[in-house]
């Protein structure tokens, strides 16, 4: 086959993004509520969404070598197909322990998947011309997702409002499409992605695997110099555990208000649909932000705001009020993930950058987990709407973690010198890079397994994508499970 030109690679990367999140967009309004219908309480999917995160935790840095020396479509391919088991498996699942491997497969499956698709672009638009810009496919990879996830979310609010076929039930209809989806994308990336070059072999994947612990513990000991680096990765353990609030919690509460599971998972689709599009308008919020208050003012303000929606999603009445809540929570979800990533990025530098970034999304996971059990055990007790509200509370305690980047900033702006650029960025954080080792000390070398790029231009997952329920990361589109 001849070598194909950036064009050609741009395209089959955006045609790869797009069939990579639609089957998520279909999962989305009934992963939920789909269990509860199969017999599992709060407390249960709580558990059971835990796997997808504590799966993801124990391996995204050791399957990051794999890309390395495996190869992107080797992965990609195993990726996949294992995605397309679950979502076969979630059809049928009726017990606690099915759903639960549900769960952890769509763990592998997205360790395995994180990375080698934009790795491919990258490198396969660089073997096409070395001059090419590929930033602006990764820019446009967001707005496929974006757009995908969206129309997968109507497509399956559609497919619910038409109801049981057959012995099927409403809310199966889009899992089993969303299967069908899995095997066509699996069928397309086996034609669609070809290799730029060989394989590292095992050499490689031996090598990343023991140079993970090191880099991991180099990002720690970043941690452990740096106060306002320290602060902002904890963040991400609040955001992790007040997320489970409007991704696990909001189908159920909707469902309370509505008192119908299939009817609120017919407007669940649209809802979700409306979220994906509001939560760009968000991000596209972001510059306005940064000059009238500064990244880390603007980024703090904004988890207090999501955390009044979380709470309005738990205490208004009327699923015009709690849709309405939800709206909202991802508007200001949408514009306050670049606003973080962006004041993460400037205290690292060097080859201490990837590293961090992982170790930032990774804290997630456990916050996650942690709010999918104590939060679904608090709705079966207490009801959905005080969880909500304990939910909102967390999500706005991680304000004041944003006060050491802001005190930073302020400290460094009278010190740059007349005629020299800024010292910082629009929010000035003006710390040196936590990055910036000094003399002597070992670089870090290679990036750490399983690092994904991040930022509106690494083609992560959406945030707030994250498909819900339970991952994207907050660079993730969310975590959404099968």
């Amino acid at each position: 086959m001849s070598a194909l030109t950036v064009r050609q690679v741009r395209l089959r990367y955006l045609t790869l993004y797009g069939l990579r999140w639609l089957p998520t967009g279909l999962t989305i309004p009934v992963m939920i509520l789909l269990m509860q219908e199969r017999g599992l309480t709060l407390s249960q999917i709580g558990l059971v969404s835990t796997a997808q995160g504590l799966v993801v935790l124990a391996l995204e840095l050791p399957t990051g070598g794999l890309a390395d020396a495996l190869g992107s479509r080797v992965v990609l391919v195993t990726a996949w197909a294992v995605s397309l088991l679950s979502l076969g498996l979630f059809a049928v699942a009726d017990s606690f322990a099915l759903f639960f491997l549900v769960w952890a497969l769509q763990g592998v499956y997205r360790a395995l998947d994180s990375g080698p698709l934009d790795s491919w672009y990258v490198e396969s638009t660089l073997a096409a011309d070395r001059d090419a810009d590929y930033e602006p496919g990764l820019g446009f990879a967001g707005t496929v997702a974006g757009i995908t996830i969206a129309g997968g979310a109507l497509l399956a609010g559609g497919l619910i409002a038409l109801g049981p076929v057959g012995p099927v039930s409403a809310l199966t209809v889009p899992v089993l499409v969303a299967a069908a989806l899995q095997a066509v994308a699996l069928v397309v990336l086996l034609i669609l992605l070809v290799e730029t070059g060989p394989a590292r072999g095992a050499g490689a994947l031996r090598a990343s695997v023991v140079a993970a612990p090191r880099m991991v513990g180099q990002a720690v000991g970043l941690l452990r110099r740096s106060r306002v680096l320290l602060a902002l990765v904890s963040v991400e353990l609040f955001w992790g555990f007040g997320m489970v609030t409007f991704e696990s919690l909001l189908p159920i509460r909707l469902a309370d208000v509505v008192g119908d599971p299939e009817r609120a998972a017919a407007m669940l689709g649209p809802a979700n649909s409306a979220a994906w599009l509001v939560s760009a308008a968000g991000a596209a919020a972001t510059p306005l932000l940064l000059r009238w208050l500064g990244a880390a003012p603007a980024a703090g303000l904004l988890r207090i705001l999501q955390g009044v929606t979380v709470l309005g999603m738990g205490l208004l009445a009327g699923p015009a009020g709690v849709l309405v809540a939800y709206l909202a929570c991802y508007a200001v979800h949408g514009a306050s993930n670049p606003l973080h990533l962006g004041l993460l990025h400037r205290q690292v530098d060097g080859p201490y950058r990837t590293s961090v970034i992982s170790l930032n999304s990774m804290m997630g996971q456990p916050g996650f987990a942690l709010g999918a059990v104590l939060l679904t055990a608090l709705a079966d007790r207490s009801g959905v709407g005080t969880a909500m509200v304990v939910g909102a509370v967390a999500l706005a305690a991680a304000a004041p973690l944003y006060l050491p980047a802001w005190w930073a900033g302020r400290r460094a702006t009278p010190a740059t010198p007349e005629g020299a650029g800024p010292a910082t960025g629009p929010a000035g954080t003006g710390a040196e890079p936590a990055g910036a080792e000094p003399a002597g000390a070992e670089p870090a070398g290679a990036e750490p397994a399983g690092a994904e790029p991040v930022g509106p231009a690494a083609g992560s997952e959406p945030a707030g994508a994250v498909p819900p329920v339970g991952a994207a990361a907050s660079a993730e589109p969310h975590r959404a499970a099968p």
